[in-house]
């Protein structure tokens, strides 16, 4: 795959389509532009679509952290992703993000608020953050036991796995109905899991605990005029609605769709669903 040199950073992309409808996609945390993998094909030649890994995670480069884990902020995240698009030619687009790719969105709505024009946020960790102190040892162990980190990353797309196995001390199995296409998918998402910088494993749950903390960025949330559709599935065990709520009332132009039948990856648990509301979305 490509790769875009921003100011401290070389980064990982992916392109795909043609035209000036671009949409840039923000994937979430401990995660990679592959979570995709599976909409891409259902989207239009229309739909100029672009995604990129964090510095960090996927083909991107991974700096070694420093000691307040500041060089992987989501602010840095969003300077990297703002300077990645100038690098690469593009004046003006929409985003799409997944997870955490919604945080960061927000800090570069108001860094480069011209740059940008409508967003598509699926689950996203809203301006308000999230409290992650208690987990922070959670981590730590995931990035060191690959059992665990499939474990944990099968409650974000838990639709794709039988119930009764992703109870407390079970191994996730999958569901029958379950596609092959998806457990090869999970399986090799699993895998970049495990490759992210240290950077990602401890200076995101830090970050957002900074962020949650801080409450800087959730006070702004007033300044943000651009129009936003949150798609937040209803099994979704990672953000609390009431961050989705608080989203849509504090936001000038934000919407919020609640989708049945899924978790927190729509992009995983039914790709088609997601690639329809991304077309009609972008169209």
């Amino acid at each position: 795959m490509p790769q875009i040199q921003t100011k401290y950073v070389k980064l990982n992309y992916v392109e795909q389509g043609d035209g000036y409808n671009i949409v840039v996609f923000i994937h979430g945390n401990l995660a990679c532009i592959d979570w995709m993998n599976l909409v891409l094909p259902k989207l239009p030649e229309s739909i100029h679509y672009y995604a990129i890994d964090w510095r960090g995670c996927g083909n991107s480069e991974k700096p070694k952290p420093t000691s307040d884990y500041s060089n992987y902020s989501m602010f840095q995240h969003a300077q990297d992703m703002i300077d990645a698009i100038r690098q690469l030619g593009i004046k003006r687009c929409h985003l799409a993000n997944h997870s955490t790719g919604g945080i960061i969105c927000t800090h570069m709505l108001l860094i480069a608020p011209n740059m940008f024009n409508k967003l598509l946020c699926l689950d996203p960790v809203g301006p308000m953050g999230l409290n992650l102190s208690e987990n922070i040892n959670l981590f730590d162990a995931m990035k060191q036991d690959r059992d665990l980190t499939y474990a944990v990353l099968a409650t974000a797309a838990p639709t794709l796995f039988d119930p009764l196995s992703l109870q407390e001390g079970h191994q996730p199995q999958f569901a029958r109905h379950t596609t092959q296409e998806q457990k090869d998918l999970y399986g090799h998402l699993v895998n970049q899991a495990m490759k992210v910088s240290d950077g990602i494993w401890s200076g995101v749950p830090i970050n957002l605990t900074k962020e949650f903390e801080s409450g800087a960025l959730r006070e702004r949330q007033s300044e943000i005029a651009h129009e936003h559709l949150i798609l937040w599935g209803e099994q979704d065990q990672w953000i609390p609605r009431a961050h989705m709520d608080e989203m849509v009332q504090r936001m000038p132009n934000c919407t919020l769709k609640v989708l049945q039948g899924v978790g927190h990856a729509c992009n995983l648990e039914d790709p088609g669903r997601f690639a329809e509301l991304f077309c009609n979305y972008f169209k």
